[in-house]
């Protein structure tokens, strides 16, 4: 029986020339930037909260990643390094060769280095926690929404949570359609280059993990306003386009959550230029409403009508 040292070496230790030392002493040691501030996040994903425990154990490595580096692109933060910290039922060196693949593609992809963390016996957990940089003074806080500005979404945004609702049996997908939101769930895209290019133009961001109500609801508490949002500008796939008009539909874009897109505000003088990033990223970028001074965020369908909206997002305890 391979010892949890042994798992550590054969599965998660590899060269990190971008730090100082890395895996293999009582902590990784780091050298920032100068100039720059470290940027940190922990996200934990939880088997039968977060995920099935018969999920793909490549997705899963994948996933772990990816909600992470989500929140480095929401902070305009350049991900460098991250941690995991790994919980597992029994040793399974299958699921742990498919687990790791899943991770370090994610991370060769953005150039992340895995410089530590902690393996234990338990229920199956996936904690990871990631640090970046970003130059002093540049991030993207939710705090910075101001009244008048426009607010955007990048990509598509409920096709997670209509993969969830077919897994759970109240819709049934077409095989294609089945396909490309079970993508979205399993292994969301992390728009750490949009975040990137959102540095001095973008007022706030924030990645839309909860739900686009929910997470936008952080935005404006913190930026103490409100927003308009139009639902007739959100945008779905031609899977969500089916539904939109059904209560399912509704709850996928406004309240399903797993979407890891970045939902960000940025000044009416400033339109043209997140118009140019969508361009110069291939990617999707969508201007769903405005920030407003009354301290509520108020959906308006096409007549001009206020949408009944009865879950805002996911909340872990309730």
């Amino acid at each position: 029986m391979a010892s949890e040292f042994d798992l550590i070496r054969r599965f998660f230790t590899r060269a990190t020339p971008g730090a100082v030392l890395g895996v293999g002493d009582d902590a990784a040691l780091l050298h920032v930037g100068s100039g720059m501030e470290l940027a940190v996040s922990t996200d934990m994903l939880v088997s039968g909260t977060h995920f099935f425990p018969d999920t793909d154990p490549f997705s899963l490595g994948y996933k772990a990643l990816a909600v992470n580096l989500s929140d480095m692109a929401a902070m305009a933060a350049q991900p460098r390094w991250a941690t995991l910290a790994l919980s597992l039922p029994e040793v399974d060196e299958i699921w742990l060769e498919k687990f790791s693949a899943g991770l370090f593609a994610l991370a060769d992809e953005h150039h992340v280095e895995l410089i530590g963390g902690d393996t234990t016996r338990g229920p199956l957990n996936l904690c990871v926690t990631i640090m970046g940089e970003v130059p002093r003074g540049a991030a993207l806080r939710r705090s910075g929404a101001q009244v008048g500005d426009d607010v955007w979404v990048s990509g598509v945004l409920g096709d997670a949570a209509l993969a969830l609702a077919h897994m759970q049996g109240h819709v049934q997908l077409t095989a294609k359609d089945i396909a490309a939101c079970t993508s979205a769930l399993h292994q969301p895209m992390p728009r750490v280059a949009l975040g990137l290019a959102l540095r001095g133009v973008a007022h706030c961001a924030i990645d839309i993990s909860d739900g686009l109500l929910a997470d936008l609801g952080h935005i404006l508490e913190c930026s103490n306003a409100g927003a308009e949002i139009v639902f007739a500008a959100l945008p779905a796939s031609s899977a969500m386009q089916l539904y939109l008009e059904q209560p399912l539909g509704k709850h996928c874009v406004l309240a399903g959550g797993d979407d890891y897109e970045l939902c960000f505000t940025v000044s009416v003088a400033h339109r043209s230029e997140v118009e140019k990033i969508a361009v110069n990223l291939e990617l999707r970028l969508t201007r769903i409403g405005t920030i407003t001074a009354e301290k509520k965020c108020i959906v308006r369908a096409a007549d001009g009508s206020v949408v009944n909206i009865e879950e805002f997002g996911y909340d872990h305890f309730r």
